[in-house]
């Protein structure tokens, strides 16, 4: 099975951060799923122009392969002005319909504060259902406050739930058949 993490903006480093916690509660929970971060700003995405997907080259093309090609999703948005990033939404534009299909799909979003938390629920949830994802139910947000100065995410309860996170996306790639029953 393989995991891809998914950083999904082009600036700052929380996102990530978080992301990547819960790919490493993966691995510690099985070493023989295979995970990947991908972080949009180390790949130069061309803006959707309506291409068919494999006419895309480069990076564009790269990304689309990983996500096509990976067996679970953990998808991490920072909200900007009480949105997802442009970045992130113009991804989802360049997939092709049936890319994450059945793909358990974990989600993480980051925040300077309280006021964004329903942002997963308005936007980025329904947006990976059409895309027809398996979306789990529960997603973690992050505020800033959560993280100390060297960008850690140091609250306990949050560090709690990115882990069960990692278990639930386990399971239910599990329940799928994703993952071998040894794992």
């Amino acid at each position: 099975m393989k995991v891809i993490g998914l950083s999904g903006s082009i600036v700052g480093t929380k996102t990530r951060v978080t992301v990547e916690k819960v790919l490493d509660n993966i691995t510690d929970l099985n070493k023989e799923i295979e995970v990947e971060l991908l972080d949009m700003k180390d790949y130069q995405l061309e803006f959707c122009d309506g291409r068919f997907y494999k006419d895309y080259t480069g990076d564009t093309r790269t990304v689309i392969e990983k996500i096509t090609e990976a067996d679970a999703l953990i998808i991490g948005t920072p909200v900007f002005q009480a949105s997802i990033p442009g970045a992130l939404k113009n991804l989802f534009d360049l997939l092709p319909v049936d890319a994450i299909m059945n793909k358990t799909i974990g989600i993480v979003s980051t925040a300077g504060s309280s006021h964004h938390h329903l942002v997963v629920e308005h936007q980025l949830k329904p947006i990976l259902s059409y895309l027809k994802g398996m979306v789990l139910p529960q997603y973690v947000f992050v505020e800033e406050r959560f993280f100390n100065e060297k960008k850690e995410i140091i609250d306990g309860e949050i560090l709690f739930r990115l882990r069960k996170l990692a278990e639930d996306v386990i399971d239910i790639s599990k329940r799928m058949g994703k993952v071998t029953s040894s794992g």
